[in-house]
């Protein structure tokens, strides 16, 4: 990646054109990075947006791809106010969960609770889709109090299975697929085949500003089904995004 132009640094966030026809914007934290991919949505659902390809978050950024002219959109986002994002909005997708992950004991132990006390604790907060990595369909979820969040293990894993529930740092994930990882691992999605699905329109389930919540597998709703202020929306190709 490669600059092309000026950066433009207001107030909490800094912009920078990467390449030609893109534009890096930078934020301090995630929550500031959650409200400016929303406020970015929100611009494009109404029509007020200038011509952006895609909307990529991360971490601490949001790329926008696409940009005929990535110099003035810097300027134009430097005088946006961008409110925070609504704990209470967006639909809500449940993920059903046995706890039953070969680091519960070691979380419990860090947590300073028994392990039968980890799944309570841990669905007790309602999660949302910072961004996504690493694998198709792999959503890093934040939500989780300082207080519960734990050190990736010291010795990765060489293979983690998927539909692995898993922690590290301040991200709660599920596992789509089989692969190496180094996250603490609490339980089990017992059919994580809806987290991602190439013959779905919107492949993966989990996806940017998506809220989460993991519940009890023997009392869960159906895996993939999402429920939101309109009631229940199926998760199959049908769906859309």
């Amino acid at each position: 990646m490669t600059d092309d132009g000026p950066t433009t640094h207001t107030g909490s966030l800094t912009a920078r054109p990467a390449g030609r026809h893109a534009l890096l914007v930078e934020l301090p934290d995630a929550g500031r990075t959650a409200a400016f991919h929303a406020e970015v949505l929100r611009r494009r659902a109404a029509g007020t947006l200038p011509p952006v390809g895609e909307i990529v978050p991360g971490a601490r950024t949001v790329l926008l791809d696409g940009v005929p002219d990535p110099e003035a959109l810097a300027h134009r986002i430097a005088g946006w106010e961008v409110p925070p994002v609504a704990d209470d909005t967006g639909d809500v997708v449940e993920i059903p969960v046995r706890y039953d992950g070969p680091d519960l004991a070691d979380v419990a132990a860090l947590w300073g609770v028994g392990s039968d006390e980890v799944g309570a604790l841990h669905g007790s907060h309602t999660y949302r889709v910072a961004f996504c990595g690493f694998a198709p369909g792999f959503g890093y979820l934040t939500g989780l109090p300082p207080r519960l969040h734990v050190p990736r293990r010291s010795t990765p894993r060489t293979r983690v299975p998927a539909g692995a529930v898993a922690l590290a740092g301040p991200y709660s994930a599920v596992y789509p697929r089989a692969t190496p990882g180094g996250w603490q691992l609490i339980g089990t999605m017992p059919d994580p085949r809806p987290l991602w699905d190439p013959a779905r329109e919107r492949a993966a389930l989990l996806t940017p500003g998506t809220r989460v919540r993991f519940v009890t597998a023997d009392g869960a709703a159906t895996a993939g089904t999402a429920t939101g202020g309109t009631g229940a929306v199926g998760t199959g190709p049908e769906a859309g995004a």
